[in-house]
């Protein structure tokens, strides 16, 4: 199912990508007296949001206002200040930070966007400025098949973090039913019932239609366009931005021209999957290395060289361009692979990474962009950019490790396709991988020494409340911290992969696209990913992305509808 522009259509707003970036802003100007029209060049809408966890970070959301949990505008600020560093923008930071709670105020109100409250901690709590808990918020679970037909045109969730097809939610207890379902009475009829109302679903829609992250987000904002009747067109790609008398009025797509009056937004998701330009910021790709990114295949940099062709600034500047993220290969069938985003498993007891050296290189329980970053960091030099996630057989059917899923999934086909490697000792595992054995058996036994006592003095694993989130709270003495002893070992490789682009078109705060000189271009705007992060490369907690493209979407939203500061650069 597709739905094209006619030959000749006029609206005051035209935005290119239907992501959250996007249609934020689709529904900010139209709720605010625009006309609107969204072009998504793939046949899907959704963007990368509808692959993401359906995480913004917003600082003094209501959410955690109604929790009684204090978090004020000043600490917020430092913390911003201390992840940023040399790249702190404090005209576009002070509107995220102030405008964040009235956006989830206006969605909330005025859409079908709802929000619940997370227990996430800021990634560097110990940060001055940081906090514990309160500034991520969740898109709420949705029932999708409200879309009604355009169900059909709504990307569905990434493969690698369903099972059979299934999504959970952000407590994970529907994973815990679905592995203990041969121990348990209760949990084998809680996944049963699960299982009649998924196949159900399937059978009348074609698809799971209960679901969460940021599936969810992005089908509530799709119902939102949909209730107010913006069109967003699928399979309709941006050709070229039309200028006339030095201003940008519109977009020409196959067949057809979009005359927009008020102004175009560029929201095309990024660079991703512009293998050009990631040779020249990438520096694992520019040394032959190998990299695999989960979001969308389109997001090929579109929008931002339709804006450089008309002098938009998009330079490469940051320390780290992009939102790393330790990915594996999981083998698909007929050559294909796909990738798993390692999200939960590093932070669990039992499992570390090492390199092919042997030797441990950062605290596992990191946030994935700082793995990523001290990855990247530990290789420089190396043609491959890689490690391996190594745990004992008690640690893989307790918790699984990557797309191998604990007992009692049975382990065989991931070590079949070569996604698992094993070995009876670890020196049969390094030959197994390549890893130097003697090496790692002296890492093992080093980190083995103190990990009884739930201790990691060389990289001090489990000492933040955020080290801790995502471990075993059952695990004592720390939820991050156990020995790896029992064989058979198992050993998973990591490569490098992204959740997005940072850096992006220089744009105003209003989002106005701005040409290196610092001069705006006239009728032209960027959102999401397309435009530069305020984190400067940074990753300081769950949500960065998502927060900002909604924030700054409501901002652009109200900007072309001429309400609010037009702000200075961001």
């Amino acid at each position: 199912m597709s739905l094209r522009p006619k030959a000749q259509e006029t609206y005051d707003v035209v935005i290119i990508g239907s992501g959250a970036g996007g249609m934020s802003t689709a529904i900010t100007a139209k709720k605010h007296g625009l006309s609107v029209a969204i072009i998504e060049k793939e046949p899907v809408f959704g963007g990368t949001t509808a692959f993401s966890g359906g995480v913004l970070w917003i600082p003094m959301n209501p959410h955690a206002k109604a929790a009684g949990i204090d978090d004020d505008r000043e600490a917020a600020i430092t913390y911003m200040k201390e992840e940023t560093g040399n790249f702190y923008n404090a005209d576009a930071v002070e509107a995220f930070i102030d405008t964040g709670p009235e956006m989830v105020d206006f969605f909330e109100r005025e859409t079908a966007v709802k929000f619940v409250p997370t227990l996430y901690p800021d990634y560097h709590p110990d940060v001055p400025g940081g906090v514990d808990v309160g500034r991520s918020i969740l898109a709420a679970p949705f029932d999708t098949s409200a879309l009604g037909e355009n169900l059909k045109r709504l990307r569905p969730p990434l493969a690698t973090i369903t099972f059979m097809g299934m999504m959970f939610n952000s407590s994970n207890a529907d994973i815990k039913h679905f592995f203990n379902a041969t121990k348990s009475l209760s949990s084998f009829a809680y996944v049963s019932r699960r299982m009649v109302k998924h196949f159900g679903e399937v059978a009348r829609h074609g698809r799971g239609v209960q679901v969460t992250s940021g599936n969810a987000l992005a089908a509530r904002l799709a119902k939102s366009v949909f209730d107010l009747d913006i069109p967003l067109y699928t399979d309709t790609p941006a050709e070229k931005l039309i200028i006339e008398d030095g201003r940008v009025r519109g977009v020409r797509v196959p067949g057809a021209t979009l005359t927009a009056r008020k102004g175009v937004v560029i929201a095309t998701g990024g660079f991703a999957h512009d293998r050009e330009k990631l040779k020249k910021a990438y520096p694992h790709l520019a040394r032959g290395g190998e990299h695999f990114s989960p979001v969308p295949e389109g997001n090929t940099g579109d929008g931002i060289r339709l804006a450089e062709a008309i002098g938009g600034h998009a330079p490469i500047e940051f320390n780290d361009t992009s939102a790393w993220m330790p990915v594996s290969k999981v083998p698909m069938g007929k050559g294909k692979f796909g990738a798993f985003p390692h999200l939960l498993d590093r932070y669990k007891p039992g499992v570390i990474a090492v390199l092919k050296t042997g030797r441990r290189f950062t605290n596992e329980s990191e946030s994935y962009h700082d793995v990523g970053a001290a990855l990247m960091r530990a290789c420089e030099g190396e043609a491959e950019t890689a490690a391996w996630l190594i745990c004992d057989h008690p640690t893989i059917r307790k918790y699984g490790l990557g797309y191998a899923k604990p007992a009692p999934v049975p382990l065989g086909r991931y070590i079949a396709n070569g996604y698992l490697q094993k070995g009876a000792t670890l020196a049969d595992l390094a030959r197994a991988t390549g890893i130097d054995a003697a090496a790692l058996e002296a890492t093992v036994t080093a980190y083995n020494a103190t990990a009884e006592k739930g201790e990691d003095p060389e990289f001090n694993r489990g000492s933040t409340s955020f080290n801790r989130y995502l471990a075993d709270p059952a695990h004592q003495p720390n939820p991050c911290v156990g020995p790896i002893r029992q064989g058979p070992f198992y050993a998973l490789k990591i490569i490098m992969g992204d959740l997005g682009t940072f850096d992006g078109l220089r744009t105003a705060v209003s989002g106005q696209v701005l040409r290196p000189d610092g001069s705006r271009i006239d009728g032209l705007f960027a959102v999401g990913n397309d435009r530069a992060s305020i984190m400067g490369g940074n990753y300081p907690g769950a949500g960065i992305t998502l927060g900002p493209a909604m924030v700054f979407g409501y901002i652009t939203g109200r900007a072309l509808a001429g309400i609010g500061a037009q702000g200075a650069t961001a």
